[in-house]
C-alpha cells in the first residue's frame, strides 16, 4: 500500500493501545492520533484531521468489537486495507513493584475476562476503564504500587511502567481484525489474488430476499466470509455487512452484484483491498 501522502492515522484509546500498535505495524512512519471514541476516529477522517482511521472490527475472542456498519453510513469512507494483530496482554505495574503488591488490576472490558484465570489466581479487584493504555496511563500517574494494569507492552514503553508477568490472556490465539479507513478508495488491480470487497445492503420487502440476494455469490463461485446483520431505529429496515473473496469488477463478482440487485436496495460498495497474509495463514493452519 503506497503511503507517500500519507502523515496522520487516527485510533480510538490512548498511546498505547492495541489500536495504536496496529497503526505502528502498519504504518510505521506515521503519526498516530489518538481519539476518545470510535465515532472521533471516524470524524478525524471526514473532517481532515487525519488522513486515516485504524478501527477494530473482531476479535477472536471477544467477537465484534467496533459497529463499523452503523457508523460507515455516517461518512464517505472506503476501507482501504485490513490488519490482524496478534493480542498479548501484560500485567504492568509501577516501576520496582512486585506481583504480590498487586490488589487492583485496571483495563477494558474485553482485556479483564480474557485473562480471568490468572486474575483469579491473584485474588484482586478488578476495575473497567476505557482502553487498555489508557488504564496504564492512568496507574503511571497514580503512583499507588497496588494498582496493575493490563495493557500492551508498547503502553509499558510509553508510560514507563514494569511488566510484571507476560502473555497473561486465557487463549493463546487472541487475535484482533482492524479496518483501515480512507476518504478515498484504494482498489486492487482487478487480476490480483487475495483480495477482499466490503458491502452493505438492503433487503427489500419480498419472501426469502436474503437468500435469493446471496444466492449469486454462491452461484459464482464467490466466498463469504462475514455476515452480519442489523436494524434501524424503527426495527423496519433489514441492512447486512458482508465481506466477500474477490474483487469487485471481476465478470463473477459483476453478475453476483447483478443477482443482489433484483432482491436488495442501497448497495453501498464500502472498498476493495487485498487481504491480510494471516487469513492465508490460517487456511494452511487449518489445512
Amino acid at each position: 500500500m503506497k503511503v507517500d501522502h500519507y502523515k496522520t492515522i487516527a485510533f480510538q484509546g490512548a498511546h498505547g493501545a492495541y489500536s495504536d500498535m496496529s497503526c505502528r505495524a502498519v504504518f510505521p512512519d506515521l503519526k498516530t492520533v489518538p481519539c476518545d471514541s470510535f465515532d472521533e476516529a471516524f470524524r478525524a477522517v471526514m473532517d481532515g484531521r487525519s488522513d486515516l482511521a485504524m478501527i477494530p472490527v473482531d476479535n477472536t475472542i471477544a467477537g465484534r468489537v467496533a459497529d463499523v456498519h452503523h457508523l460507515m453510513p455516517q461518512g464517505d469512507l472506503f476501507i482501504i486495507g485490513e490488519h490482524f494483530q496478534p493480542i498479548n496482554h501484560m500485567l504492568l505495574g509501577l516501576p520496582g513493584a512486585k506481583i504480590e503488591d498487586i490488589k487492583h488490576v485496571h483495563s477494558h472490558v474485553h482485556a479483564i475476562p480474557q485473562c480471568r484465570k490468572f486474575l483469579n489466581k491473584l485474588n484482586v479487584t478488578s476495575h473497567v476503564h476505557a482502553d487498555t493504555a489508557g488504564a496504564a496511563k492512568e496507574i503511571a500517574a497514580n503512583g499507588d504500587v497496588q494498582h496493575a494494569a493490563i495493557a500492551s507492552e508498547l503502553a509499558a514503553e510509553i508510560y514507563n511502567l514494569d511488566i510484571l508477568e507476560r502473555d497473561i490472556e486465557d487463549q493463546a490465539r487472541n487475535v484482533t481484525r482492524f479496518l483501515i479507513l480512507s476518504t478515498e478508495p484504494h482498489f486492487p488491480e482487478p487480476e490480483e489474488a487475495h483480495v477482499m470487497t466490503s458491502l452493505l445492503f438492503e433487503v427489500r420487502n419480498i419472501p426469502a430476499a436474503l437468500y435469493k440476494a446471496l444466492g449469486g455469490f454462491a452461484t459464482n463461485g464467490l466466498s463469504m466470509t462475514k455476515l452480519e446483520s442489523y436494524v434501524d431505529q424503527q426495527f423496519q429496515a433489514a441492512r447486512f455487512y458482508c465481506d466477500i473473496e474477490g474483487h469487485h469488477e471481476s465478470p463473477e463478482f459483476e453478475h453476483a452484484l447483478e443477482e443482489l440487485g433484483f432482491y436488495a436496495k442501497d448497495v453501498k460498495l464500502l472498498g476493495t483491498y487485498k487481504a491480510h497474509p494471516f487469513r492465508q495463514q490460517t487456511l494452511d493452519h487449518d489445512a
